[in-house]
């Protein structure tokens, strides 16, 4: 009788779990040595990756960037297969676009001169926070400014990002200019235009954090987070195709979609057993059909939302439940909501001449939503927009990102709510827009001369907070919680890896996926690294090169 192979049962079919499976299936060591499956809740491969079209355009509603390319393995993998290069147009096709148009709420037009240092001020903190700020090019101001910031910050009990950010603002401020003869924005302050500027980046910084407040993001575990060196770029064929080369080394059958677990059923203290002369496999997975599965090892890939909702009492999930060393830093962990939201602009905005008017990257400054100068018909999920701007220069797509409750504010809105908040928003930025002048052009050639004209044919968001297999889009350290609590995801289960005959199966469940990855948590590259570990564990213990 041939020796039973070992079942290594994968859930998720993102791009941690392909990972995992590829690595164990492609290793020259381990060739037909392990039986392997990879069970998907959805109806699609790719996870959090999720290529999608509009108006001819390739977008993603999930992950988007290649962040940094020196040493990236999803861009050797998008060289490998050609997947950088593309005769449709698709997302970021031009890089990001650095001209923005910066309008204020209530109709001005910011000059760069208030812009440009305000901008510099943010990405210079954000670098220190880091550890990439050089001394070299900084003014005596800006230093001063670091230093003060860093020092109140780390004394603090608690020290956020959000706390730094706003220290450093205030530090500028010390060091900065006053009010006097600042005119030509009507009720807008010097200081509440330089603090609404600060705002847009600062909203950004939610978006890549994931965090609804930047107040919650821890700041010394926080400063862990890396990207690789180089450019950063998106992929012309898109991120699906990273996932379908991942995928394609696997065996039809392998992958199962439609296969939601319900239940992990695993033996943390009690050791094998026989049943009819045979060992019973240790972990069961039960699915929502009702059929049951057995595995030896089970890698579990899905978001840490999905394990958010799977800890919390009479979830019943795991069985019996995690220790509490587990339990604890899921809990602490942050995890948060990051929607993307894109408008197909009506091509009745083309002109009959040769010269096609185009929708200008717009920066947008809100005043804060309790003053009183605010405009009631821009509605709260649009106060935390950071811009609108076409996914290319010449395209008729145009994007914007929403993190925290406008996220999920935004998938509750139907396409009508949607596209009416947008245009009343741009409406309250432009209201006297034929006299005025921008610098990168004017309101005619870029075929905005209100925003109440604009039409648009088709909207499509994102839905990851809804999405009962995600339940959000990405991870971050919170405060109170450590990247510690990262490398404690990533333990396997139960801990007790002896060998000796009385002690419980080994390596019964295994974490991986972006949340389980120290420096590069929230990340493709997190997740695809965190697949190869878990697959270079089961590697190791059955004494084979993971390499």
């Amino acid at each position: 009788m041939a020796a039973k192979k070992p079942r290594v049962v994968i859930i998720g079919a993102g791009i941690a779990g392909l990972t995992a499976a590829n690595k164990l299936y492609t290793n020259p060591n381990s060739k037909d040595l392990f039986e392997i499956c990879v069970v998907e809740g959805g109806n699609r491969i790719g996870g959090r990756i999720n290529t999608s079209e509009l108006g001819g355009d390739l977008i993603e509603l999930g992950a988007t960037w290649i962040h940094g390319i020196e040493n990236s393995p999803i861009h050797k993998i998008a060289q490998e297969i050609h997947s950088l290069e593309s005769d449709q147009p698709w997302e970021n096709m031009d890089g990001v676009l650095d001209d923005p148009l910066t309008l204020a709420e209530n109709g001005y037009e910011l000059n760069p001169s208030l812009v440009k240092p305000i901008s510099r001020l943010f990405k210079k903190l954000v670098d220190f926070f880091h550890g990439e700020v050089s001394e070299d090019g900084l003014s005596k101001e800006e230093k001063g400014c670091l230093l003060k910031v860093s020092t109140t910050n780390c004394a603090a009990e608690k020290p956020s990002l959000g706390s730094f950010l706003q220290q450093g603002l205030d530090a500028y401020w010390g060091f900065g200019e006053g009010e006097e003869e600042f005119k030509g924005y009507g009720f807008w302050s010097r200081k509440s235009l330089e603090k609404a500027v600060f705002a847009i980046h600062e909203n950004m910084q939610r978006i890549h954090t994931a965090a609804g407040d930047l107040y919650t993001v821890d700041y010394k575990a926080e400063s862990e987070y890396r990207f690789f060196p180089g450019i950063e770029i998106t992929i012309a064929k898109g991120y699906q195709s990273i996932i379908e080369s991942i995928a394609s080394v696997l065996t039809v059958g392998s992958i199962q979609l439609g296969k939601k677990v319900t239940k992990f059923e695993w033996q943390p203290n009690s050791p094998s057993e026989m049943e009819n002369g045979h060992d019973i496999r240790p972990v069961k997975l039960h699915f929502s059909d009702g059929s049951v599965f057995s595995a030896d090892h089970v890698i579990v890939t899905v978001s840490l939302g999905v394990l958010k909702a799977g800890i919390c009492e009479n979830s019943g999930m795991f069985d019996p439940p995690l220790p509490k060393f587990k339990t604890e830093a899921i809990s602490r962990l942050g995890y948060g909501v990051v929607n993307k939201l894109f408008l197909e602009l009506s091509p009745t905005h083309d002109t009959e001449s040769e010269k096609i008017m185009r929708f200008p990257f717009l920066q947008l400054a809100f005043h804060n939503s309790t003053s009183e100068f605010s405009n009631p018909e821009i509605p709260w999920w649009m106060r935390k927009t950071s811009y609108l701007c076409p996914i290319y220069r010449k395209s008729k797509v145009l994007k914007s990102w929403f993190a925290g409750k406008e996220a999920l504010e935004l998938e509750s809105l139907k396409d009508e709510q949607i596209i009416d908040g947008v245009t009343s928003t741009i409406s309250c930025f432009l209201p006297n827009s034929n006299s005025h002048e921008m610098y990168n052009g004017n309101l005619n050639s870029v075929g905005i001369p209100n925003g109440r004209e604009l039409k648009f044919s088709k909207v499509l968001k994102s839905n990851w907070g809804n999405d009962p297999l995600f339940l959000g889009s990405y991870s971050y350290v919170a405060v109170g919680s450590s990247g510690d609590d990262l490398d404690t995801l990533a333990l396997p289960l139960p801990l007790n890896t002896s060998h000796e005959s009385n002690s419980s199966p080994p390596l019964q469940i295994l974490f991986a996926g972006e949340a389980t990855h120290r420096t590069l948590y929230s990340t493709t590259h997190g997740a695809y690294f965190s697949g190869i570990r878990e697959a270079n564990r089961l590697l190791q213990h059955y004494l084979i090169n993971g390499v």
